[in-house]
């Protein structure tokens, strides 16, 4: 088994990778999210490669922090692409969550202001979470267009290191 630490250097290094110094395209699916501080670094480092995002799925938490770092002009979704919103939390006792106001914040100022309304319209940040998908997230972002063959990792921690790994 690998472990964490190690996974996401290897994620990081497959993300940034380039095969013929090309930019690429990244595609985001089923990321259930993480640390904040986390998503921005990553965000951060694809934002400076110029790489394409593809949001071709399930992007939930901080993982939707995509939108407010990397430039909308360099995103597209399909339409299996959903976003789940949420407020930040700490683990509490008995496996439940308490409510990080201050991250919840920090998140919610990471969003661009499209974002920030429609979240609003909707209660703001709760503990349950609002989805947006289908029309909704396709009237704030492009739809891809011919995606088929082109160059794509897989965002999602796990998946990137069971894809790597078993070839």
């Amino acid at each position: 088994m690998i472990a964490k630490s190690t996974m996401a250097q290897l994620l990081a290094a497959f993300l940034l990778m380039k095969a013929d110094g090309c930019n690429a395209e990244v595609r985001i699916v089923n990321d259930p999210g993480g640390r904040i501080g986390d998503y921005v670094a990553r965000y951060e480092r694809l934002r400076a490669t110029g790489d394409a995002i593809v949001i071709d799925g399930y992007c939930a938490s901080a993982c939707t922090i995509v939108l407010g770092i990397i430039p909308p002009d360099k995103i597209c979704v399909t339409s299996r692409a959903e976003l789940l919103f949420h407020a930040a939390y700490n683990p509490a006792p008995h496996g439940r969550r308490r409510t990080n106001r201050e991250a919840t914040d920090r998140l919610y100022s990471l969003y661009p202001i499209e974002v920030q309304r429609w979240i609003n319209q909707r209660g703001g940040l709760t503990r349950r979470g609002t989805l947006l998908s289908g029309a909704s997230l396709a009237a704030m972002y492009p739809r891809c267009s011919g995606d088929e063959g082109q160059r794509a990792i897989t965002a999602h921690l796990p998946r990137v290191t069971r894809q790597f790994v078993e070839h």
